[in-house]
Parts: structure tokens; C-alpha cells; sequence
């Protein structure tokens, strides 16, 4: 397997279970009152506790899976359909190769939008602040390397020495 293959499968498998984690109401935690700063939905506008307000409040969509990265319905559904493409694109070499170009460019562009006050809701769709930069940028700093930098022919070369 090529390494533009690998590299199609490993972002396709994150963001499938990304994608996944988001949906389970079990692994989104609501935003505390320390994260009102950060936070485009303030702390008080969400309940706290369990019941039935808490189903209303996820369905409204805002949180954070793991506790770490913001998110809502739609980022999640994008986190899927990403991360399938990814996985179906990791079956072929062109396909590998035209992923990670794409993916490159997207999730570097989203990285430097979330830096951006403005922004950083991706206009009030999908929340691309806090750990979210992070991980848009260093996923697509790899698959830029595996886009632009790295090409089979270098691999070959290394092998046989």
C-alpha cells in the first residue's frame, strides 16, 4: 500500500470515527461556564444537567466530543461524509492522490479561518475554534506533505538503498 494510500485511509478512519463519536450523546459533553469566552453559545443558554433538557440542547446540536472538540449536527455529518470519502479514496492510487490534495487544501483553509475571530463558526454553520484549529491544521499539514512533498518514485529510490 502506498503511502498516499495510507494516508487517505488513517484521515478517513479519524474523521469516520470523529464523524461517529459525534453522534453519540453519551461522548459530547455541554460546554461549562469556564468556556463562555470561547464559546460562541454561552454557558446559561444550555442546561447543565441531564434530562430532558439535555436532549434539546444536543439536538439543537452544540458541544464537545471528548470534552475536547466543538461541534454540532452538521460539523458531524461533515466529519462522515469526509471521512467515507477518505476511506473509498484510499482503494485507489489516483483516488489517494486527488484526497489528500483536497483534503489538504480544505482542513489547512479551515485551520487558518478558525484563527480568525470572524470567522471561526465557519459563518454560523459548523464551530472551528479551540482544539478544532489544531487538529484542521495538523491533519492537513499531513495530508499536504502527502500531496505535494512525497511521490512514489522517492519511496522506490529510498527502498533500494
Amino acid at each position: 500500500m502506498s503511502g498516499e494510500k495510507k494516508c487517505a485511509l488513517a484521515l478517513g478512519l479519524i474523521f469516520t470515527l470523529l464523524g461517529i463519536a459525534g453522534l453519540i450523546p453519551s461522548l459530547v459533553s455541554l460546554p461549562s461556564a469556564a468556556m463562555v469566552d470561547s464559546a460562541p453559545i454561552s454557558a446559561d443558554q444550555l442546561p447543565a444537567t441531564a434530562g430532558a433538557n439535555y436532549s434539546a440542547a444536543y439536538l439543537r446540536g452544540f458541544g464537545y466530543v471528548f470534552g475536547l472538540f466543538p461541534t454540532n449536527l452538521l460539523h458531524n455529518i461533515a466529519h462522515l461524509a469526509i471521512g467515507v470519502f477518505g476511506l473509498y479514496s484510499a482503494t485507489g492510487d489516483r483516488g489517494a492522490f486527488n484526497y489528500n490534495r483536497f483534503f489538504a487544501i480544505s482542513y489547512l483553509a479551515l485551520g487558518i479561518m478558525g484563527l480568525i475571530p470572524v470567522a471561526n463558526h465557519l459563518f454560523g454553520f459548523m464551530p472551528i475554534f479551540g482544539n478544532n484549529v489544531w487538529l484542521n491544521l495538523a491533519t492537513g499539514a499531513i495530508a499536504a506533505y502527502y500531496a505535494f512533498v512525497w511521490h512514489p518514485q522517492n519511496a522506490d529510490s529510498a527502498a533500494l538503498s
